[in-house]
């Protein structure tokens, strides 16, 4: 039933839409949709969508909220880290990052927060093999 949807929207809480739209515009490099009726801000992000929406306790989650698949890890925190994004640095039991990167798996992943709290990913699928 869903899986014949054109696109999906990810919701991310902001405290500060100024703020966390100069992170998301000027540190990403996401192109601004606009501002809608109900308040929240989007943008589109391939065949989808990122909504922010005003929340004044921001958010409460400790996991990834979206997770962004790019072609070269590597290449991508260069250029991430070039703009001013800080990524996090792990070391726990199955959960270690070299050079702020992780194999899981199947993808080598990578983790930043955003202005607001929010924890976004870089993630590159490894060959099968």
């Amino acid at each position: 039933m869903l899986s014949d949807t054109t696109s999906v929207t990810t919701m991310l809480p902001v405290i500060d839409l100024a703020r966390a739209r100069a992170f998301y515009e000027g540190r990403l490099g996401l192109t601004p949709g606009g501002l809608k009726p109900d308040g929240k801000f989007v943008y589109l992000v391939g065949g989808s969508t990122l909504a922010l929406f005003p929340k004044p306790e921001g958010t409460k989650a400790d996991h990834t909220a979206i997770s962004f698949r790019v072609d070269d890890i590597e290449a991508s925190i260069a250029a991430l880290k070039r703009a001013g994004v800080v990524f996090e640095d792990y070391d726990f039991p199955g959960l270690k990052t070299v050079n702020h990167v992780c194999v899981l798996g199947a993808e080598k992943a990578a983790w930043f927060k955003d202005t607001e709290g929010n924890y976004l990913c870089l993630h590159e699928d490894l060959p099968a093999g």
